[in-house]
């Protein structure tokens, strides 16, 4: 728990610190900067942003479910076992966004555009597979919460 706490942190901490970097989406357009790839970087972040406060629902729906575990010593095997799977589902969800936010470096205006534009490409899928993967764990588990 505490090192999900620790992970949670540093999260946010990153998505706080980040911000600017990413937070002013009325940039010039290509002509101005002499970056084709600008559009394509802005998409990767605004899916990024979009995921991100997610994380958040993901912390605390584990936190219910380890809390459901905790306050319910005599629960079925079968029950408890089914709650750790969704928060192993949880965990690996957020893994899934820790691992895209480390790995994400988009590269230097003085490299290649076009080597820029399939690192970009390449990005937007992956960040669109975190989407997913968030929002279908969310839902899935809000839904046999209820």
């Amino acid at each position: 728990m505490k090192t999900f706490l620790i992970a949670f942190s540093f999260l946010i901490l990153v998505s706080c610190g980040k911000g600017g970097e990413h937070a002013n989406h009325d940039k010039p357009d290509e002509a101005v900067t002499g970056n084709p790839n600008q559009a394509l970087y802005d998409q990767v972040m605004d899916i990024h942003d979009e995921v991100m406060p997610k994380m958040e629902d993901i912390y605390k729906l584990k936190q219910t479910l380890e809390e459901k575990i905790a306050n319910t010593p005599g629960m079925v095997e079968d029950k408890k076992k089914e709650l750790q799977q969704m928060i192993a589902s949880l965990d690996s969800t957020n893994n899934a966004m820790m691992d895209w936010m480390h790995h994400f470096s988009p590269l230097p205006d003085s490299v290649d555009q076009e080597k820029a534009r399939e690192y970009l490409e390449t990005e937007m899928e992956s960040i669109k597979k975190v989407r997913d993967l968030t929002n279908e764990t969310i839902q899935k588990i809000n839904e046999k919460l209820k």
